[in-house]
């Protein structure tokens, strides 16, 4: 190697140290996927969170959230993260339910049916649902839950019979499973593709929140709303595990102190959407039903009860403990 190479290659050397701090300390964008429109409480909430990671950081970090399965499909979320191909994402939690019936616990029909008891099954399962995502190098940051879970009918109903035979609208294990029990067929459909499964006749009734009901625009499709406080489902938000390691500490923190904070606010604007979304249903023709037919809530009821007795008998010791950890709370 003569002299010039040599000095040219020692210049390559120092330029490259001289740099190292500037790259590790560049600004970062991560994209973030999520399922639901732009308008939803849910995506609101969520903007907001990545509003106030960039403030925080002073533009350290800057999260692009794609909506409404605009970037990737609800179903591809959780392993678009995993994979890294996206840094953060958001999806449907009881998704996974069949996967670990861990994942399931709060859509078990009638097994909390408040924002109280939604609160404990989230603090009775939170270390086992962490613990089986930590394996997948993925962490939880927040999580939401929906308001309570209502019927959509197109037409009145008073019992069991009456929905008999109807195509029904599912998106998890869960409500495929709770139509099959109630006589219904169910049909996979994601939110976005909600109007026009119903329109094309795919689907002729749904059990889902007062805000999907509003999102959707129900009422152009559906005439009536039971609200049977079925379930409290949650949307989960969580980060890869190794892109959350590389971050700065300080940024590390604003983005656990963001993510606290959105989980306090999105339950409280769940609250809220409970009541709010169902005077918007009204107001647009759709007939609400604070309190639901006694038959029709019996029948559901007794189905929760059937699905309760199968997931405790046959979901495992980390379902054991998650039911024996909520009912020391209850």
């Amino acid at each position: 190697m003569n002299l010039a190479t040599k000095l040219m290659a020692g210049a390559a050397v120092v330029t490259g140290l001289s740099l190292a701090p500037v790259l590790e300390s560049a600004a970062q964008t991560w994209d973030m996927p999520t399922p639901y429109p732009q308008q939803n409480f849910h995506t609101q909430n969520i903007i907001e969170f990545a509003e106030e990671i960039e403030a925080a950081t002073d533009g350290a970090l800057t999260i692009n959230v794609h909506p409404a399965g605009s970037l990737y499909e609800h179903p591809e979320i959780k392993n678009a993260v995993r994979s890294r191909q996206v840094q953060i994402g958001e999806f449907l939690l009881s998704r996974l339910a069949n996967e670990d019936p861990v994942f399931e616990a709060d859509s078990v029909p009638f097994l909390a049916t408040d924002y109280e008891q939604a609160e404990k099954l989230w603090e009775a399962s939170k270390p086992h649902v962490e613990e089986i995502l930590e394996r997948e190098r993925l962490k939880v940051l927040f999580t939401v839950p929906w308001p309570p879970q209502g019927l959509y009918t197109d037409g009145p109903v008073e019992s069991a019979d009456d929905i008999a035979g109807l195509s029904f609208r599912a998106y998890n294990t869960a409500t495929e499973e709770l139509a099959q029990l109630a006589g219904m067929s169910p049909t996979q459909v994601e939110v976005p593709d909600i109007p026009q499964a119903f329109a094309t006749g795919r689907v002729d009734a749904m059990m889902t929140s007062p805000s999907t009901g509003v999102n959707t625009q129900a009422w152009d499709f559906l005439t009536h709303y039971y609200h049977l406080q079925a379930w409290i489902p949650k949307n989960i938000v969580v980060v890869n595990q190794q892109v959350f390691d590389a971050l700065d500490e300080s940024v590390q923190t604003a983005v656990l102190d963001a993510a606290e904070q959105a989980q306090t606010r999105g339950w409280e604007k769940s609250r809220e959407e409970t009541v709010e979304q169902m005077d918007v249903l009204e107001e647009n023709g759709v007939e609400v039903h604070r309190d639901p037919p006694e038959a029709l809530a019996s029948a559901f009821q007794e189905i929760g009860r059937e699905m309760a007795e199968k997931w405790e008998a046959e979901g495992g010791e980390a379902v054991a403990d998650i039911l024996a950890r909520f009912r020391e709370m209850n």
